[in-house]
């Protein structure tokens, strides 16, 4: 079984290396944990879900790149894998950009270790492929990351302007009232009048910083989290789904229950498939359930013209309008389903290319309550 983004669980398509890499990874992710938690001090106490990551996801799409043939030439290929990585660790850690970058050196090295460990030798494009994924990712893992912690700076500063606003405006009544006694000199009436003017500069300066920061759609959702069953809810959409006669939609992959809210995903959910039904070719859409290292991988792919690259983050803008690409008009789908990804602890990660289709996956802890709300 495979966790790569593209939804090809069964490995399809795929050489006898790339199937043999995937038989390994549970080894070469046990070995990276072991190492990370070993090298890395922020690491020790993160819980193992949020540890892990989705860097297992990462490993699988890397060995379908093994593959000479397959559509994708690498790891991160018409995916946005690397960045997700680096996303989560921003909100869910207290990692620097270079803990970031010494986990994937890590990954690096375990990789190597357990290939040598069991006697595979990769061949000269086979490790070019590697080297090139891991670079990639690590330019991909921080950028997103800083991204993150600059908006994090940017909802501070919306936060701290707001607050100004009540102490300003004691301010500015009050040299309001001075300016209306008759008794003041004219002295204290000119600096009255100052006060007020700079004031309203002020308060002026406050209105604009906060209209240039207040689109902020990335705070987590109120979530009433209970014990869930996914592949129940996932069957309802379905069914729904057929019953309009708007799409065939088909339920894959194993049974999952665990701790989430159920309205939330539900809802996440339907608007998944509603925009596999509205933007694929009005071929099947199929959620895919499977669970790894204490997290579930729910998947909602649809075939039909795939997401263009540079719109691979922008979908997940509030009210983001692309009208010269087939993505516009995802309005709040797509952000609400970032939303609760991340208010479960997790993160969203979407794969689209000609040949294999659109692809979303929510992937979160099995057991969301510990991670509710830690999301910066």
């Amino acid at each position: 079984m495979t966790l790569a983004t593209d939804q090809n669980s069964d490995g399809r398509g795929l050489s006898s290396m790339s199937r043999r890499l995937i038989a390994l990874r549970d080894d070469v992710i046990a070995r990276w944990s072991q190492q990370t938690r070993a090298n890395v001090d922020l690491a020790r106490r993160l819980p193992y879900p949020i540890l892990i990551n989705t860097l297992p996801i990462f490993y699988d799409n890397l060995a379908q790149a093994m593959t000479p043939d397959y559509p994708r030439a690498m790891a991160d290929s018409h995916a946005n894998i690397a960045g997700v990585h680096g996303d989560e660790r921003a909100r869910m850690t207290s990692y620097g950009p270079e803990q970031v970058i010494h986990e994937y050196q890590l990954f690096r090295d375990a990789f190597i270790h357990v290939m040598t460990e069991k006697g595979i030798e990769l061949d000269a494009a086979q490790w070019s492929v590697f080297q090139t994924s891991i670079d990639r990712a690590v330019r991909e893992a921080v950028k997103n990351f800083t991204e993150v912690h600059q908006s994090l700076r940017h909802r501070i500063a919306a936060a701290l302007s707001h607050d100004m606003r009540g102490p300003l405006s004691v301010i500015m009544n009050g040299a309001s009232v001075l300016s209306l006694r008759a008794d003041t000199s004219e002295q204290s009436r000119l600096t009255t009048a100052r006060i007020l003017e700079n004031g309203k500069r002020l308060n002026d300066m406050v209105e604009e910083l906060l209209e240039a920061l207040s689109i902020d759609q990335q705070q987590d959702l109120p979530l009433a989290i209970e014990r869930t069953d996914l592949t129940a809810i996932s069957k309802a959409v379905c069914r729904e789904i057929n019953d309009s006669g708007a799409a065939i939609c088909e339920l894959t992959g194993e049974s999952v229950v665990g701790y989430w809210c159920p309205n939330s995903m539900r809802r996440a959910i339907e608007n998944l498939t509603g925009n596999a039904i509205k933007y694929g070719d009005g071929g099947p859409i199929r959620i895919h359930l499977v669970q790894a290292h204490e997290r579930i991988m729910l998947s909602v792919h649809n075939s039909g013209a795939p997401i263009a690259s540079a719109n691979r983050e922008r979908i997940f803008e509030y009210l983001r309008r692309e009208d010269s690409d087939k993505a516009s008009g995802w309005g709040i789908g797509l952000p609400f389903v970032r939303s609760v990804a991340h208010s479960h602890g997790g993160s969203v990660v979407v794969d689209s290319a000609p040949e294999t289709g659109t692809t979303f996956t929510i992937d979160v802890p099995l057991d969301s309550r510990p991670f509710a709300g830690m999301s910066i």
